[in-house]
């Protein structure tokens, strides 16, 4: 039975928030906070914190439309005008269901891939795939069987493995603390510009964000009583996803921007920084980081896998008319575990091959357009008669609601001119 919040015990009943920065900071965040701080030393600080800023606003929106409206992010964009399958299904229903089947296939075998790199750094007896495809089955296995309150407490339990071995990390290369503050000012080194919308984009940011009102849900938060305990959550879960991202720039900054060091872009680049803090502080070091980067990885493997399950349910009992059923949109219906299925098995294929041009562009396409889309939609819900007049965003939510929208536009405008053919 979920407790009643009070005063007293809000700190005790935290959790979703937590599941919701571990699944949106993965490993590819961790390398790319790692870049910005091994290129551009400590000037970049500010982005990160304004990244976490946005995110804790944005989050704070989905979970204040949850609990206000006591309806799902899907059923409020279904209110969102236009209809078809009598009223069932409007544009922004059908942009979900295309970008989550296209998003998803793809999603999968990164995710797989990204939890292998650090098993089979540590463990060579099997070769990445099929550490990959080991991984892909454990996820499905264990949102298949376990409820919400298994799954956060594994969650939990992954985030307190990456705090103590991020934050660890940055102890041991022993930061610079008059740099570091010189770093919250604002500045934009020369060949920086989208560098910095990237970081502060991608500061825990996915289509989990979305997922963040149906584990509010899953908790048994509902209603606006729960609204104070929803924010400290919020709060608390982003400012720790600050501290690993500040973190992670420290050690960018401390141990490869004085040294020269260069990373590979994406996942494997923590398998460089692994082979720097072997030849530098020797093999003990190197397994602890190769275990954060597994926690890192499989924690955002599990939230997607659980996560989006929830909200494909909850768009499939949308279209076929059956969104009052409980049973048609919870973690034990057809739909959540088809959906889990689809994530696993089909993008086990793209661990043997070259993954398709025309997917790639697919997905970089509905991928890069997600983020803006929740953020204006968030607007729009947050602004109307759909939301209680007492809960509806002021000037604070919507300036920020607003400036992680055109930052975000700003980025897919990058990731569209990218597809161009130079």
């Amino acid at each position: 039975m979920t407790q009643t919040p009070t005063p007293r015990n809000r700190w005790s009943l935290i959790g979703p928030g937590i599941v919701v920065a571990a699944t949106g900071v993965g490993a590819g965040d961790l390398v790319a906070t790692l870049i910005a701080g091994s290129r551009f030393g400590y000037a970049l600080l500010w982005a990160a914190v304004v990244g976490t800023v946005l995110k804790i606003a944005l989050a704070e929106a989905v979970g204040r439309w949850t609990l206000s409206s006591e309806r799902t992010m899907f059923e409020g964009w279904s209110s969102l005008g236009g209809g078809w399958l009598d009223g069932r299904l409007n544009w922004a229903g059908l942009y979900f269901g295309v970008y989550v089947v296209v998003w998803g296939f793809v999603y999968g075998a990164a995710a797989m891939t990204s939890t292998a790199l650090p098993l089979a750094a540590l463990f060579p007896v099997l070769d990445l795939k099929a550490w990959g495809m080991l991984s892909g089955a454990a996820g499905l296995i264990f949102v298949w069987f376990g409820g919400y309150g298994l799954f956060e407490k594994v969650m939990t339990a992954c985030v307190g493995v990456m705090f103590v071995t991020v934050v660890g990390l940055a102890v041991i290369v022993t930061p610079n603390l008059p740099e570091l503050l010189t770093g919250l000012w604002p500045s934009l080194p020369e060949g920086s510009a989208f560098y910095t919308l990237g970081l502060i984009g991608g500061v825990g940011g996915t289509i989990t964000m979305a997922a963040y009102g149906y584990w509010l849900n899953a908790k048994g938060w509902k209603g606006p009583g729960w609204m104070a305990v929803m924010r400290l959550d919020n709060r608390v879960a982003y400012v720790v996803t600050g501290v690993f991202v500040v973190a992670m720039l420290i050690v960018g900054a401390e141990l490869l921007y004085s040294a020269g060091i260069a990373l590979q872009g994406g996942d494997r680049g923590l398998l460089d920084l692994d082979q720097v803090l072997r030849e530098r502080f020797g093999r003990p070091i190197s397994i602890l980081f190769l275990v954060g980067f597994w926690a890192t990885s499989f924690s955002s493997l599990l939230g997607v896998w659980q996560g989006v399950s929830l909200m494909f349910a909850d768009f499939t009992a949308h279209v076929r008319g059956r969104s009052e059923d409980p049973q048609a949109r919870g973690d034990k219906s057809r739909a959540f575990r088809a959906y889990a299925l689809w994530l696993t098995f089909p993008p086990m294929l793209l661990l043997f091959m070259d993954r398709p041009f025309g997917l790639i562009v697919a997905y970089g396409v509905l991928g890069s357009l997600f983020m803006p889309f929740l953020a204006g939609t968030l607007l729009w819900l947050l602004n109307s008669a759909r939301t209680p007049q007492e809960w509806r965003s002021g000037w604070i939510s919507n300036l920020l609601l607003g400036a992680a929208a055109l930052l975000f536009a700003v980025l897919a405008g990058k990731e569209l001119l990218g597809l161009i053919p130079s």
